[in-house]
């Protein structure tokens, strides 16, 4: 299962945070202000096995915590749960480019 549980954030923050999870470069363009409490659950797109001989209608538990395969994806998690969408488009993104690097000189 995948979550996201942070207090007091601000919507850049979350969007920071959503980029991890999603491979993607998340950007907040909602234009609300202050910070939030969010708690986002949501089902992974990568699921483990099942155990052998575990029932295809049982939940699959990692680490003490039921998944329910059928559970949404992130970005249905994102909508219902936190009434936001994340809308895919391109644009310009800031990257940092290192030509060259040395090790440092001995004094």
């Amino acid at each position: 299962m995948g979550n996201i549980a942070i207090g007091g954030s601000t919507l850049a923050q979350l969007a920071n945070s959503l980029s991890m999870f999603t491979g993607r470069t998340v950007l907040d363009r909602t234009g609300l202000a202050g910070t939030f409490d969010v708690n986002l659950t949501w089902t992974p797109d990568q699921m483990p096995s099942r155990a052998p001989g575990t029932a295809a209608d049982q939940l699959i538990r990692v680490n003490g915590v039921d998944i329910d395969p059928n559970g949404p994806s992130i970005f249905t998690a994102v909508q219902e749960q936190l009434g936001l969408k994340l809308d895919s488009g391109k644009g310009p993104v800031e990257i940092l480019v290192v030509d060259q690097a040395q090790h440092p000189a001995e004094n």
